[in-house]
């Protein structure tokens, strides 16, 4: 059985307050964002959106809700999943390679970072994991990172967001440690 990993919040601010900030230092850097989400459905690219002014960072996502769509548009490893399922760490930083991937410019201008959501919102445990189980992916030139596992709890709703607000609070600290 998979361990309950306990979460505490780190920040108080909402995520339109760091989705606001984040589109704010990557203006300043000339550099770009991509999502590829799966728990979150589509709410991660939903919050970057309602930033006035987003277009001059945001190249879009996918949301990737069925396995096959992370195997073959976003080339997460066949075999990781296999192995270990969709809800993993290396998941999630595959995910963030692949949405960097799928959104480069026809000129080859790669998309600077990537975001991936996959975890367990619920109501139901999912391939053994439990619910408000959640990995994030964070890929920029250096590659992917894994975060997690996270365990945020309540309803379905509250897990998924958690995982935003966590999304953009760790993208935030990689595009400062980038700088």
């Amino acid at each position: 059985m998979t361990p309950v990993i306990n979460y505490t919040p780190r920040s108080t601010e909402s995520a339109y307050q760091i989705a606001c900030e984040v589109i704010h230092l990557l203006k300043e850097s000339g550099e770009t964002l991509a999502v590829s989400e799966s728990l979150t459905g589509g709410g991660l690219m939903s919050t970057i959106t309602s930033v006035e002014g987003c277009s001059s960072v945001f190249r879009g996502g996918v949301v990737s809700y069925a396995t096959p769509i992370k195997q073959h548009l976003l080339q997460v490893d066949g075999d990781l999943i296999a192995e270990h399922g969709v809800i993993h760490a290396d998941v999630a930083a595959q995910m963030a390679i692949g949405a960097r991937a799928i959104t480069t410019q026809h000129d080859m201008t790669l998309t600077s970072w990537g975001i991936g959501t996959t975890g367990v919102a619920g109501p139901d445990p999912q391939d053994g994991k439990p619910v408000g189980m959640v990995f994030i992916g964070i890929a920029s030139s250096r590659g992917g990172k894994r975060f997690g596992p996270f365990h945020f709890p309540g309803s379905r709703e509250r897990v998924r967001e958690a995982t935003i607000v966590e999304a953009l609070y760790l993208l935030r600290q990689e595009v400062v440690k980038a700088r």
